[in-house]
């Protein structure tokens, strides 16, 4: 029993001071977004892309599938329903994210000629839009960056692609490439608003991405982790961070044999920029790799191997997106991805049913365990590793409406 109790006056001081804190963090700090996130995202030239690209990329995967089947199966551990939902993927929704490339993959051209990319890219996007679901759940473009000797034609193709696909497609998102300085999230936030005054848009309904490959986005002349500032800085707009191996990696010194994303330049940023986002709503996506699944037998085996272990071990460090680059790695991103929840699903599924029906188990969960098992089956689901009926079939509780709840911050748990 408390003797003497706190007066009113202090607790209500208290209040006073921790009001705002808590109005900050939960602004700053909202948790993760209820949409889906991307397994992957697909980048294409401008000048190769067609309104046909998603669908020619899944034939073509199909096509090494069936040539690499036995490899394929052996990497899924043996477990042939891996192999066989990764396969149905590819003839059905190969492609889940893509962006139209106007910068590295580009190159510079002419002006007529990436004015005249650029509009077929925006008429490319706005026809994705109208046929989904059978396109790219999200599309978008890579333009040029924001550096004093690109911004003008980065700016223009921009506004090429808009006005080409006749105002903003739904599901429409932008990738600023190479950024170092977060003044230019100000920049491209400018950008924005005057996009949607252009094309009548509610404000604050353009997205775009920021792409770290430059190691001044990760610690800045300051010393401060310039990702984190810009993340503030740029949300609602900013929607995800995406990882460029390449030229970070030479940026920070790395010799071309060995840039990698599993080099330790690359898992400092990625930690670095992993931190900065979480519980803020913005996406981490890894990088690439120009490792592709062509030549002769022992070369794309060779290749097949080395992407599906960049995948998992990608997934494994809590990174659930990555760049394919070739219509090969579409194979392995979906054979590593549906492998990795499906083998996982079994444990969160039962834990979980601990959780909610607050039986004993051989593992104590807290609500925060509770929600990353959640993460499991929503994300696994999204990628169809599995249906909600086998994971119902394990655990009765875990009902879509109840792990959608536990997500959201709900509980999940029965009144």
């Amino acid at each position: 029993m408390i003797a003497r109790g706190l007066p009113d006056t202090d607790r209500a001081h208290i209040d006073d001071i921790l009001a705002p804190v808590d109005a900050e963090l939960a602004e700053q700090y909202p948790g993760d977004r209820p949409q889906p996130q991307p397994a992957h995202t697909v980048y294409v030239s401008a000048a190769d892309v067609d309104v046909d690209t998603p669908r020619v990329w899944g034939e073509r995967a199909a096509t090494l599938a069936d040539e690499v089947g036995e490899l394929l199966t052996e990497l899924a551990g043996g477990d042939a329903t891996v192999v066989d939902l990764a396969r149905r993927r590819l003839h059905t929704d190969p492609v889940e994210d893509l962006r139209i490339d106007l910068e590295d993959g580009y190159g510079w051209r002419a002006d007529a000629v990436e004015d005249a990319d650029a509009r077929r890219a925006g008429e490319i996007l706005a026809a994705w839009a109208a046929a989904r679901p059978g396109s790219p759940r999200s599309a978008g473009v890579r333009a040029k960056g924001l550096g004093a000797h690109e911004r003008a034609r980065g700016l223009r193709t921009l506004e090429l692609v808009l006005d080409g696909a006749g105002g903003v497609p739904h599901g429409f998102v932008f990738t600023v490439p190479k950024l170092r300085d977060v003044r230019q999230v100000e920049a491209v936030n400018a950008l924005c608003a005057a996009f949607e005054r252009a094309h009548g848009l509610p404000e604050n309904s353009l997205r775009y991405e920021l792409q770290v490959e430059i190691p001044q986005a990760v610690l800045g002349a300051d010393g401060r982790a310039t990702v984190a500032e810009a993340i503030h800085r740029g949300v609602p707009r900013l929607s995800g961070l995406h990882y460029g191996t390449y030229d970070y990696s030479a940026a920070a010194g790395i010799v071309s044999a060995h840039q990698s994303l599993a080099h330790p330049v690359a898992d400092h940023a990625k930690a670095v920029m992993q931190a900065a986002a979480a519980q803020t709503g913005v996406w981490i996506s890894d990088g690439s790799t120009q490792v592709v699944p062509v030549g002769t037998p022992e070369t794309v085996a060779a290749a097949v191997r080395r992407h599906h272990a960049l995948v998992l071990r990608s997934l494994e460090r809590g990174f659930y997106q990555g760049w394919d680059m070739h219509p090969g790695h579409l194979v392995t991103r979906w054979t590593a991805v549906i492998g990795f929840f499906r083998s996982a699903m079994p444990t969160a599924a039962r834990r979980l049913q601990a959780y909610f029906d607050r039986t004993a188990s051989d593992v104590v969960d807290e609500p925060a365990t509770a929600m990353s098992l959640a993460s499991v089956l929503q994300r696994g689901l999204a990628a169809g590793a599995f249906s909600v009926d086998e994971v119902v079939r394990i655990a009765p509780l875990c009902t879509t409406e109840r792990v959608a709840a536990l997500r959201a911050g709900g509980g999940g748990l029965p009144a």
